[in-house]
This record gives structure tokens, sequence and C-alpha cells, in this order.
């Protein structure tokens, strides 16, 4: 095996190991979390907010915090899987991560 094959796992199990703990389904019935304070103030938060809710929300309540580079590996993954515009995408990285 290669370095740059055995980087790549590794990354890639670094950021579903990531994805599982951010990942809590949300039980039917329940209303989301409420959103974050620091994010509410921002401008543009409602935008990204409302981005967050049509892409994210149906299967993940926003987080309490992650960095700015969690945020971006995060997002970045699941754009391919929930079929997130590039413009969706900066929206809700400026969301969760203002």
């Amino acid at each position: 095996m290669t370095k740059a094959f055995v980087t790549a796992v590794f990354g890639i199990l670094l950021l579903v190991c990531s994805l599982k703990s951010l990942a809590l389904p949300q039980a039917a019935g329940t209303a989301p979390k409420p959103v974050k304070a620091a994010a509410s103030k921002n401008a543009g938060s409602d935008a990204g907010e409302r981005a967050f809710r049509q892409n994210c929300g149906r299967c993940h309540n926003p987080p309490d915090s992650l960095s700015p580079r969690e945020v971006k590996a995060v997002v970045r993954q699941m754009r391919v899987r929930g079929m997130i515009t590039a413009q969706d995408e900066q929206l809700i990285r400026k969301y969760l991560a203002p």
C-alpha cells in the first residue's frame, strides 16, 4: 500500500467517525434544537438556517459547536451525498461556523 492510499483511508475513517458522532437522527415528531445564538446574530444566517433545514434538517439537528475546519469537511462530504448546491454549501458553512 502506498502512503497516499493509507493517508486517504485514514482521512475517510476519521471523517466517518466525525459524522457518526454528529449525525444524531431526529426522532419523529420532535422539534429540532434551537439554533445557537452566535449564528442567529450573523448577517445572512437566516438564509444559512433555511439552507440547513432544507438540505440537512431531515436527518440532522444543528450541532452545538464545530470548528470551521470540521464544518468544512463535513459539509463538503455531505454535499455529494445530499446533492447540495455550491451556494447552499457556503450558506450552511457560514451558518454552522460563523
